[in-house]
């Protein structure tokens, strides 16, 4: 009987004496991770060297919330097709395969950028030219989604 008092009183004591604050403390953490959404920023699409039916698409994903946060796709209404897409190079070659999800840690970013994981905006729905925004939203596991506008820019953009 010694031992179990040892052990359970002071887990009793502490819950005795953070009862009161931590069932509103739970309660504003879990509003606030509910109303936290990554954010897209520094969007912008490369148009491609010679017409093609494919544009490239590059943004950064910053998730300033307290939890993971997992991207399971992204559309966007001026294209037919929005894939997320990683280069990699395999016995010096330069092979793109698509990618079913990018986790984005909580407190981290996702860089999308040329040469590594990027977008692939498939059949635009009109021409889009330099200077044109395409809105591309980004669907996440829990069935939000995040947006932001994303420029057209030259072929040799970086």
């Amino acid at each position: 009987m010694g031992i179990l008092l040892r052990i359970l009183l002071p887990a009793a004591l502490l819950c005795a004496a953070t009862a009161g604050a931590s069932a509103s403390d739970a309660t504003a953490a879990v509003d606030a991770d509910v109303a936290c959404v990554p954010r897209v920023v520094d969007g912008w699409l490369r148009s491609p060297p010679m017409p093609m039916p494919m544009m490239a698409g590059f943004a950064r994903i910053e998730n300033r919330c307290a939890a993971d946060t997992i991207v399971i796709g992204a559309r966007s209404d001026a294209f037919a097709s929005v894939e997320l897409h990683e280069t990699q190079v395999v016995d010096g070659v330069s092979r793109m395969r698509e990618v079913a999800e990018l986790p984005v840690a909580a407190g981290g970013e996702v860089v999308l950028r040329p040469g590594g994981l990027h977008l692939m905006l498939m059949r635009p729905v009109s021409p889009l030219a330099t200077g044109d925004v395409a809105r591309v939203e980004f669907t996440l596991a829990d069935g939000r989604s995040v947006g932001t506008d994303f420029e057209v820019r030259a072929a040799d953009a970086r």
